[in-house]
């Protein structure tokens, strides 16, 4: 099905670059897994249109483009990729022109807005795992009002959980296969700190503390179980969905986890600043993970940052929709500045800083904004009405959205590197 003109909104991602690890294997049992992460399911007993699942998993890094564009057709619809860059990472990944995308890490993006979407994909962590249908595939099973639910129902997301230890211990125990590594099953007592926590009876370890259990013995685990500080962090699953994970040669880490468990949140702060300032600091500081962080101090009582929410402590994720964690200082406070009359941040208190910087993902992977759809801050650009440009940062800005007239000064270029073009009446490309 051809897409009608002026209908689509395209989104040209970076920031992720290709690996010397071509395939990714999850091993939790010596069978052999499938070893290409693109690969598409074929096996008898799946739903018609299964065969046609395809995971492809990119890793982050920096410098290179992912090597594609997001278009959204229609509300309510799996977002579509075009302009796949031939020979870059997500072509070689598997990703092809046309694909649906129908999970961001596990998520069903599936009538999400769009740009939640790529709040989605810009805030992954480590990876990003896209869950894509062939898009012809996609429109007849839409035309017959197939339930596409129906051919994920089989891919559960794991479970990252949260686990202090208790008087009497963690609340479960452990087994494992004899002369096999990696293979951990947990046996969870009734009432204990890891049911409380959330973590399932007879579910399989993958992380505890952020490190792959792939290549432990049971002696080793037990150790490192003894060995570990309260709260602890594991990242665990139920066997279906470790072999669809394994058959598919996906790697299972924090990031494509569900934890909603996690006693932590991301808090979105929404300040004006008044006639004091907003009434905090922010400082410089090494985190639990070794890596310098921002984190707010100091807050004046009555003054809008303690009016919004802010808790001594807290770290700081994200300026007006722009994540910082590896910005520096003055760069953060150039972001702050940007609006001398208001700001938005989005913060986690110092305990869930400390727990996901343990289990190494950042918490904005969990963090979903319903009104992100209304939060890009745009101004009319300068080199066509046709052009409108996003007003000085390249990212998401999580306030009401904005249009003005303002444009750059005669001869000088755009302060921004993302241009949105117009398409038709509705729709926009967005280029780097």
């Amino acid at each position: 099905m051809r897409q009608p003109p002026g209908s689509c909104s395209v989104l040209a991602f970076t920031g992720l670059q290709d690996t010397t690890e071509s395939t990714m294997k999850f091993e939790f049992n010596p069978k052999e897994g499938i070893d290409n992460p693109a690969l598409s399911l074929a096996e008898d007993s799946e739903p018609e249109g299964a065969s046609q699942i395809r995971f492809c998993l990119l890793k982050k890094g920096a410098g290179d483009n992912l090597g594609f564009s997001l278009c959204q057709e229609a509300e309510g619809m799996c977002p579509i990729v075009r302009k796949v860059t031939p020979g870059g990472l997500a072509y070689r990944r598997g990703l092809r022109d046309g694909d649906r995308i129908l999970e961001v890490n596990g998520v069903n993006v599936e009538g999400m807005g769009y740009l939640r979407v790529i709040w989605k994909i810009k805030s992954s962590s480590k990876q990003v795992l896209l869950t894509v249908l062939e898009g012809n595939t996609y429109e007849v099973a839409k035309a017959l009002n197939r339930d596409l639910n129906q051919l994920l129902s089989r891919y559960g997301r794991p479970r990252l959980c949260y686990v202090p230890r208790g008087s009497s211990g963690l609340g479960f125990s452990v087994s494992a296969p004899e002369g096999v590594t990696g293979v951990f099953q947990l046996s969870v007592l009734q009432d204990g700190p890891a049911h409380k926590a959330g973590v399932p009876h007879g579910s399989w370890l993958v992380e505890l503390n952020g490190v792959s259990v792939k290549n432990w013995t049971i002696a080793q685990l037990n150790q490192k179980l003894k060995q570990s500080s309260s709260p602890m962090g594991l990242l665990v699953m139920d066997s279906r969905s470790e072999e669809a994970y394994r058959q598919c040669g996906v790697k299972v880490t924090a990031a494509l986890a569900d934890a909603s468990w996690v006693p932590f949140q991301v808090t979105k702060l929404q300040m004006t600043r008044g006639e004091d300032g907003y009434g905090f600091l922010m400082k410089e500081e090494m985190s639990s993970s070794g890596k310098r962080a921002q984190f707010l101090r100091d807050l004046e009582a009555g003054l809008p940052a303690e009016k919004a929410g802010m808790r001594e402590g807290d770290c700081l994720l994200a300026v007006n929709g722009e994540i910082v964690e590896d910005l520096d200082h003055q760069e953060v406070v150039s972001r702050i500045r940007s609006n001398n009359q208001r700001v938005t941040l989005l913060v986690i208190d110092s305990e869930g800083s400390k727990f996901y910087n343990m289990v190494g993902v950042s918490p904005l992977v969990f963090y979903d904004d319903e009104d992100v759809p209304s939060s890009f801050l745009i101004t009319w650009g300068s080199s066509s009405p046709g052009v409108v440009q996003e007003q000085s940062w390249p990212a998401l800005i999580p306030c009401h959205c904005q249009l003005s007239s303002n444009t750059a000064p005669p001869g000088q270029p755009d302060p921004t590197p993302w241009t949105f073009a117009r398409e038709g009446h509705d729709g926009f490309i967005q280029a780097f």
